[in-house]
């Protein structure tokens, strides 16, 4: 008799990692750098040799309890932490529970796939280019989880599983974001906090940028192309009639599905509210309020297009919301965890270990060292925007004894910060993903243990590259 493990659920798994962060709050000294405000970025900043013990702050059973709420908001200052992201998640169900009562996705699905016949692993390259333009860009990161819930029946209709539709577009946006060229989230804000231009290190970026993509576009490709030929080789073998029947809603058949009048609109909305969100997080500053309005629009105007009543538009809203409501748990128990960290004042003190361990390294060694330190605390701080404001006036000052540029740590630490979008549990962006996907957290490791090995592995030799051509 064979023993069968069950792996635990992704809820378990981040709820057991806030235990663990807050054991370590036990553990681990309590400490704080010095934090002066900096007017070039609008944010406090540590001072680099500041770092002081403060008095212990560990978490207790009720700050571990607290911690899922906490996730949500800040229950002192009322300050959203996560809910905004969450709500906009909910809105996001909302919208595709009502532009699925009208078919028009399943039959557009149906039409592209017939249109495509033989040459659909070229949806691939394109779809993950055009993520990877938004991650280089404007770090594009949150904003793409309503493209889940587009780009997986796509791919399981065209043959392959919902491992390619959730790598197409995590990896495709995660590698852009790991090549940040002109990320005003992270390469910009991390270039003002090293006190060096952004354009400074452009071109090695634009380099990693390329090559990983290329590099991520043939393993996903040869991955998909493999379980095409072998369906039975997929990673979610055992989940594919579930899948099929779950993302395809229900209809599964091979009979014509033609396009009504009324469908045509439905899916030009759908284009055009997609553009507009881009248009708007990238040239108007909006984010998940303005985003999650831009839908509540769409909702409406989907409604008035396909001639849907009150009371099945109520439905269709509620029951798609529902379909994601445990997404919305995932993301603030990911921002929980986060949240123990900082409130028993451990963050800090791993950047001060980062600090002492970087000293007195030959200039190959100590890049690479910092894309390892910035790796491992991109895993704490899965925010960019905050591990460039934590990390950079503390760490970059130390390539001046190394004889390395400014810049290339900067490059070190985009190439690292683009890593908790591919990988790292403690982002909402990863286990949201995941969870929209149905794909566990240990299948994904198991896709994409290997692609993240070649991955750094690259990064580490262009890093290298760097230290010598500079």
């Amino acid at each position: 008799m064979k023993l069968k493990i069950t792996l635990p659920s992704v809820y378990t798994i981040l709820f057991l990692l806030i235990i663990l962060v807050a054991a370590l709050t036990w553990i681990i000294p309590a400490g704080q750098y010095k934090m002066v405000n900096n007017e070039l970025l609008g944010k406090l900043v540590p001072v680099s040799g500041s770092y002081h013990q403060v008095e212990s702050s560990p978490q207790s059973f009720t700050d571990i309890l607290l911690a899922p709420i906490k996730g949500f908001y800040d229950p002192v200052t009322n300050q959203a932490r996560a809910i905004d992201v969450a709500l906009f998640v909910l809105i996001i169900g909302g919208f595709f529970g009502v532009v699925n009562k009208t078919k028009a996705i399943e039959s557009g699905i149906f039409q592209i796939t017939k249109k495509l016949k033989g040459r659909e692993i070229w949806m691939i390259p394109t779809l993950m280019g055009f993520f990877a333009l938004g991650g280089t860009i404007f770090g594009m990161a949150e904003e793409t989880l309503p493209f889940y819930t587009l780009v997986i029946p796509v791919m399981i209709a065209a043959g392959y599983d919902s491992i390619t539709g959730v790598a197409v577009v995590m990896i495709g946006a995660g590698v852009g974001a790991l090549g940040s060229t002109v990320n005003p989230f992270a390469t910009i804000i991390a270039s003002n906090a090293a006190q060096v231009s952004f354009t400074d290190g452009l071109a090695l970026r634009i380099v990693i940028l390329i090559l990983a993509w290329l590099l991520c576009v043939v393993y996903v490709m040869r991955y998909a192309k493999k379980i095409k030929e072998n369906p039975e080789l997929s990673l979610v073998a055992n989940h594919k009639l579930a899948n099929e029947k779950y993302f395809l809603h229900h209809s599964i058949s091979t009979t014509d599905k033609s396009l009504s009048i009324q469908q045509k609109l439905v899916l030009t909305v759908l284009l055009l509210v997609f553009v507009v969100m881009v248009i708007g997080v990238s040239y108007s500053n909006w984010w998940m309020a303005e985003i999650s309005a831009l839908f509540i629009a769409a909702t409406l105007v989907v409604a008035v297009v396909a001639k849907i009543n009150e009371q099945t538009l109520t439905v269709s809203f509620i029951d798609g919301a529902k379909e994601l409501l445990g997404v919305a748990f995932i993301i603030t128990l990911a921002r929980g965890l986060v949240v123990v960290m900082d409130e028993g004042n451990i963050t800090h003190t791993f950047l001060f270990y980062a600090e002492n361990l970087l000293s007195d390294l030959s200039p190959i060694v100590f890049i690479n060292a910092i894309y390892g330190v910035e790796s491992f605390l991109s895993l704490l701080i899965p925010s960019s925007s905050g591990l460039a404001v934590l990390s950079m006036p503390v760490l970059a000052p130390l390539a001046d004894f190394s004889n390395v540029p400014r810049e290339l740590v900067v490059t070190a630490y985009q190439a690292a910060s683009g890593l908790p979008n591919l990988v790292t549990p403690t982002s909402a962006i990863v286990m949201g993903g995941l969870a929209l996907g149905r794909v566990s957290y240990s299948t994904w490791l198991k896709f994409i243990a290997p692609l993240l090995a070649m991955i750094i592995l690259l990064v580490m030799i262009m890093l290298s590259v760097g230290v010598v051509l500079s």
